[in-house]
């Protein structure tokens, strides 16, 4: 009878670890699964969206999960070209932090697209029902704070497919590198987080991008400035000769710029130079159209500064995002500057500030309440 009891009591003792370890493994067989309907649901969520993730990765020793190939788009979309395709998303724990007493995480996207086709978000404004707060979704995939966000070779587009031919501007080979990105929703406004990015633009020019930012908004804050250097314009010919008639034989384009948004108020301005440009020459355009080149061929050779051989301006722009306005007169005033004063240099003016915005915004309160 001892004998059976001391058995059994063995087979206890090696039954039992191993129905642990076999509800353990089949746990974690089972567990991306979970993690993948869960991702799902959440993209699902989002109104007037549809979105799609194919395959989920965990590693339980990293403490992160590998999102692969996800998708997003609009609901009502007239094409097939999805806004958001990430191609690798690894959402991790950031062990550095960790032994410091915080718990964060880290985001590091591989080669990233958004693809923003015209035609299938043109029509939407911050007002619409369907753009709800989307950092509800950012929030239920990553519920702890952001330490460091990382995109890897990723790739920006605006297109216009309607347009012949189709307008693709678009940045390639984008880096970019922001921390401490918090996913609580503030009411103040705080820029928390530091961005810096980099990219290869149409045209081959130099992207360059610094600022700050509190992306957890659905409006988010931001002070930033950005740069492009060096884009050749002849890469612009479709867009140029879409809205304005015209194309390039050769040129550089650059642009500089500075933006403050505080609560949906933008204020800034952009810098465009066009340097060493010449406008092509056709010979069998009609009356009226080599009229109008005509007209902006000596538009720029009477405003274009002789020193540098360059075609520049700078435009105010400001307002509420749904309700942007460059200012016309000072854009003018500012070409005939450039070109018989003093030429804008190719920098950032460093003459905005997210103060500007804010007592803009500040400014329109107080005016609604009177």
């Amino acid at each position: 009878m001892e004998n059976n009891k001391r058995k059994i009591y063995k087979k206890k003792r090696y039954v039992i670890p191993l129905v642990i370890i076999g509800i353990i493994i089949i746990a974690r067989l089972l567990l991306p699964f979970f993690v993948k309907k869960y991702v799902n649901n959440v993209l699902a969520d989002i109104p007037g969206y549809y979105g799609h993730v194919d395959d989920i990765d965990i590693s339980l020793i990293r403490g992160a999960y590998v999102i692969n190939n996800l998708y997003l788009n609009k609901v009502n979309a007239g094409s097939e070209v999805p806004f958001l395709d990430f191609e690798k998303t690894d959402i991790s724990v950031e062990w550095k932090s960790l032994l410091n007493g915080r718990i964060v995480s880290e985001i590091i996207m591989t080669r990233p697209t958004v693809i923003y086709v015209f035609e299938d978000q043109g029509e939407a404004t911050i007002e619409d029902p369907d753009i709800e707060d989307w950092t509800k979704a950012l929030t239920d995939l990553v519920p702890i704070d952001i330490n460091n966000l990382e995109i890897k070779d990723g790739k920006v587009a605006f297109v216009e497919v309607t347009a012949n031919p189709t307008i693709d501007l678009h940045m390639d080979h984008l880096n970019l590198q922001a921390t401490n990105l918090r996913n609580i929703v503030q009411t103040e406004r705080t820029l928390p987080s530091d961005l810096h990015a980099t990219a290869v633009s149409i045209g081959n020019g130099t992207f360059k991008l610094d600022g700050k930012m509190n992306l957890v908004k659905q409006i988010p804050d931001i002070d930033i400035s950005f740069s492009l250097e060096n884009a050749s314009v002849t890469a612009l010919n479709d867009f140029t000769n879409h809205y304005a008639g015209i194309d390039f034989a050769e040129g550089n384009f650059n642009v500089f710029s500075e933006m403050a948004i505080a609560d949906g108020y933008l204020k800034g301005y952009v810098k465009p130079l066009l340097k060493d440009s010449k406008l092509i020459s056709k010979e069998q355009d009609k009356f009226f159209d080599k009229l109008w080149e005509g007209f902006v061929g000596f538009f720029k050779f009477v405003l274009k500064n002789k020193g540098n051989n360059t075609l520049a301006t700078k435009v105010p722009i400001e307002g509420d995002l749904t309700n942007v306005n460059s200012k016309v007169w000072p854009t003018i005033i500012n070409t005939v500057k450039n070109g018989w004063i003093k030429a804008f240099k190719g920098v950032v003016d460093d003459d905005i500030t997210f103060d500007d915005a804010e007592k803009e915004v500040e400014r329109k309160k107080e005016k609604n309440k009177n």
